[in-house]
Order: structure tokens, then C-alpha cells, then sequence
């Protein structure tokens, strides 16, 4: 992995420069089961391509903690043999000025997600303040407001509700900035949840 910087000076909208500390973390993620994972890869992949932005996985964050590769282990290890897969409803497509979440899919939270998130924090032995906000990104890229709206206008998810069948942690630089952020993020771990019965 590339050196990290210690901080980065952001010019504010007061046109100050404020430090902005930066940090190697381990990102938790939800990853889709099919057919949505093929669907908003797909849809990730064509957006990258159109907009020279960085490709990635498709996932939801289901916590953020310190970069600890055992207890990253530990959690995955825990969560997996302790919950089953988890089907969210989809609320629609949103964007936002913030770079991670330039155009996303909006979940609503429910009690398995915040039962994976907690499980995953204690498991983690984690403390971080991370607030669960479920979405999934499908572009991160610096863009205008108005390319950002007629982006989430024009793509339709086919689904009502979507499963997680699986979850990876991943090593990764917090706050995610620009496109060698993004690039630099690596896959440690990987763990199976299981299917739900029917």
C-alpha cells in the first residue's frame, strides 16, 4: 500500500484551510447476493467508464473501526457463524456533494442490520463513533450538482429489496478523497453469511 499522508489541508467554504487528520482503517461491507450484485456492478462499471472514476465493489458499510487485521478476522469469523444473510429495502437513488457518496442507493436501516453492526463492533472490540447509514455507492466522482440529479433520475434499481449474503473487510484510507484513495483500498478478509431459511 502507498505511504498515507498524516493530514491534508482542505480549503473550506469560509476559505480557511483546516486539517483534516488522515488514517489507515478497516471498512466492514455488506456485499450483495445476485442477481443485485451483477446489476449494480454492471452499473458501477458503466458509470466509472462514462466519468473516468474508480471502479469498486459493490457494498454497503456496516461499520468502520481500526485497523486491526485479527480482530477484523474475529469479527467476520463471529458475524458469519452468528447471523444469516440480511434483505434490505431500497429506497431510491440519491446523490450528495460528499465524494463517497456522489450517487448511491439509499437502504432503510432495520434490526438485522443494526444486529450485524453490533456484532461486528463487539466482535471487533471497536469503539469508533461510526453511524450506520445504509447505502451503496455507485460513483465517486467530483461532478456538478445538476449532472449528480439527472444521474439519480435516470437509473432505475429493479429491485424492491435486496440480500447481503456476504461480508469483506477491507483496509482502506479514511476520509476517502480522490480516485488513489479509492484504488488503494485491499481486500483482507472474507466471510459467507448464511442463507436465510425458508
Amino acid at each position: 500500500m502507498r505511504a498515507i499522508r498524516k493530514g491534508t489541508l482542505l480549503n473550506s467554504k469560509s476559505g480557511v484551510d483546516a486539517f483534516v487528520p488522515r488514517e489507515i482503517v478497516i471498512a466492514y461491507w455488506l456485499i450483495p447476493g445476485e442477481p443485485a450484485h451483477s446489476f449494480f456492478q454492471g452499473a458501477i462499471n458503466d458509470l466509472a467508464r462514462r466519468y473516468d472514476a474508480p471502479l469498486f465493489e459493490p457494498h454497503v458499510t456496516i461499520h468502520v473501526g481500526a485497523n486491526h487485521i485479527d480482530a477484523a478476522e474475529h469479527a467476520l469469523s463471529k458475524a458469519a457463524r452468528e447471523c444469516q444473510s440480511v434483505t434490505v429495502k431500497a429506497l431510491g437513488i440519491d446523490y450528495s456533494d460528499e465524494f463517497i457518496k456522489t450517487l448511491f442507493v439509499q437502504f432503510a436501516l432495520n434490526t438485522k442490520l443494526q444486529q450485524l453492526n453490533a456484532i461486528v463492533r463487539s466482535a471487533a472490540e471497536d469503539s469508533s463513533d461510526y453511524k450506520l447509514n445504509p447505502h451503496l455507492s455507485l460513483l465517486y466522482k467530483k461532478i456538478p450538482p445538476v449532472v449528480r440529479s439527472e444521474l439519480a433520475d435516470s437509473i432505475n434499481v429493479p429491485f424492491s429489496e435486496v440480500t447481503f449474503n456476504a461480508l469483506q473487510a477491507v483496509r482502506c484510507i479514511l476520509p476517502t478523497q480522490d480516485r488513489t484513495d479509492v484504488e488503494a483500498w485491499r481486500a483482507i478478509t472474507r466471510r459467507s453469511l448464511r442463507s436465510i431459511s425458508v
